[in-house]
């Protein structure tokens, strides 16, 4: 059996959560045992993700060409898995988005082969000439 402790970022309690878990699934194919500490549902929805399959709204910026700004805020438009963050970093270090870029507008798709894409989270219009 094992312990994990963690601080639940489901609400803005942040609740401590403990998750128990056996080293081997069971017959259902869970191995989480218990889940204590949280003090509403999505405490313990929150922790059974995060002990079984961790992911991450990943956050950033690429650099924008003929704009009133140099770089334009992105973000992935929904959770990747935990350990495909440095590949979607990598694939966005390399982009450069031409001017107007709009919100919502797809940076890159399939970002690091987890089916998501890469949105804008900023307007940016084109420098006036």
């Amino acid at each position: 059996m094992k312990q994990q402790e963690l601080t639940c970022i489901g609400c803005p309690l942040g609740c401590t959560v403990t998750v128990t878990t056996n080293d081997l699934p069971g017959p259902d194919g869970e191995n989480i045992l218990s889940v204590t500490g949280n003090t509403c549902p999505r405490g313990d929805s929150y922790a059974r993700k995060e002990v079984t399959c961790p992911t991450r709204i990943v956050t950033s910026t690429v650099r924008v060409r003929g704009g009133t700004s140099p770089l334009v805020n992105v973000k992935t438009a929904s959770a990747i898995p935990r350990d495909k963050i440095f590949d979607c970093m990598n694939a966005i270090k390399d982009v450069t988005v031409t001017a107007p870029v709009h919100i919502g507008d797809r940076i890159l798709s399939n970002v690091a082969g987890t089916d998501v894409d890469v949105v804008a989270a900023r307007n940016i219009p084109s420098a006036e000439v």
